[in-house]
């Protein structure tokens, strides 16, 4: 995730929180998650890149990929809370993350 983007997402957060206003995203990607369960992604190597395909979003697919397993990580996290129109700045507050040890299942915490 580029440096831009992340300042421009802490900017939008400061000025929304300032006004008592979240992204309505958030309320979107809860009820996904509630009803739907989690984001399964398949992880395929290509070169020297690990790219990461959902395998049953309902909306279409979330691509992304990286160098390696944490940034990926970071990345598919970020490509879900984009897929919602929701800041990579409130990924805490969010809480998504990794199911099981080696699963490849993203959910809400």
């Amino acid at each position: 995730m580029s440096i831009t983007k992340q300042a421009k997402d802490y900017i939008v957060k400061f000025f929304w929180n300032g006004a008592d206003l979240v992204p309505a995203g958030l309320l979107e990607l809860n009820q996904y998650f509630r009803i739907n369960g989690g984001i399964t992604f398949d992880n395929k190597k290509e070169g020297n890149v690990i790219v990461a395909v959902s395998q049953n979003f309902r909306y279409g697919s979330i691509i992304t990929s990286a160098n390696s397993q944490e940034e990926l990580d970071k990345n598919i996290k970020d490509a879900i809370l984009t897929s919602f129109d929701i800041p990579s700045s409130y990924a805490k507050e969010v809480g998504l993350h990794k199911v099981g040890s080696e699963a490849r299942e993203y959910a809400l915490a």
